[in-house]
């Protein structure tokens, strides 16, 4: 009976499984459908930003993120619009924001909706920086690693009903979740919610949305660096981490490097 469930069980998650169009790779995301997480995401955003006080425009900070935000989400748009992937955008509606926190964190929801916290621009020093960190973030979400992490939550948690019912049923359980699985009320240091594969995945694309935007791709490894330095030394063990090491992160990014350069980057007159 037992090798008859975990057949089941198995058998659910691969046909459940949907390819992502952008990175290719399947993903168990079919309890929390896109137009459902972007509905959750656009009311748990609103409350955010009235429980958190924006840096509005006109501040040079805020009118950075705002420029580089959208210097990324137009090159992302010609980008899939050349792939022939523009319906993979639908709902989008995007939204950039600086808010004023000392945590070292961004995060990106489903539908576009980007906030950077001032607590991260002492360590990324520069738009292009920021732009790996935008871009980093904005990749968590078209690659749709939330979804993916709450879709995988919910079974774990007995919820697997659909996001919708989920919600109904026992709401404040499944909203702690979507908010851990955006990373959107953790106090951990940079993109906290992830692991190993969603943040190299991210660190891969956000790179290549960057580059595309005109920022150049090599201040990825500086900015790791410092971050490298922030978060100090530990006797983690590689693979008992969640998260890959700053020393794995910047060798993988070095990796693709060169390819991203040459594919992807046109450096911005104004950069």
């Amino acid at each position: 009976m037992k090798h008859v469930l975990w057949f089941c069980v198995v058998t659910f998650f691969f046909v459940a499984c949907q390819r992502n169009a952008i990175t290719g790779r399947k993903q168990f995301t079919v309890l929390v459908p896109e137009a459902e997480a972007q509905s959750v995401a656009l009311s748990q955003y609103k409350e955010f930003i009235k429980t958190n006080k924006v840096i509005s425009t006109g501040n040079k900070d805020a009118d950075m993120v705002k420029r580089v935000g959208n210097r990324i989400i137009n090159a992302i748009n010609t980008y899939y619009k050349s792939k022939g992937l523009t319906k993979e955008l639908e709902g989008y509606s995007w939204e950039v924001n600086l808010v004023e926190d000392k945590q070292i964190n961004a995060w990106c929801m489903p539908g576009g909706k980007i906030v950077v916290y001032t607590g991260i621009l002492p360590v990324t020093q520069n738009e292009a920086a920021l732009a790996v960190v935008m871009g980093h973030e904005i990749a968590h979400a078209l690659a749709k690693h939330g979804s993916e992490r709450m879709s995988q939550a919910m079974v774990q948690q007995g919820l697997g009903l659909g996001l919708a019912l989920a919600l109904s049923d026992k709401p404040a359980a499944t909203q702690e979740i979507f908010n851990t699985a955006y990373g959107v009320t953790s106090n951990a240091v940079v993109m906290p919610a992830f692991s190993r594969s969603h943040e190299l995945e991210a660190d891969r694309f956000g790179l290549m949305f960057s580059a595309l935007a005109g920022y150049n791709p090599k201040e990825a490894i500086p900015f790791w660096q410092r971050m490298s330095k922030i978060g100090g030394a530990s006797t983690t063990p590689n693979f008992m981490r969640t998260h890959p090491t700053d020393e794995v992160r910047i060798a993988e990014l070095e990796k693709i490097m060169d390819e991203t350069i040459n594919n992807y980057y046109k450096p911005a007159t104004s950069n």
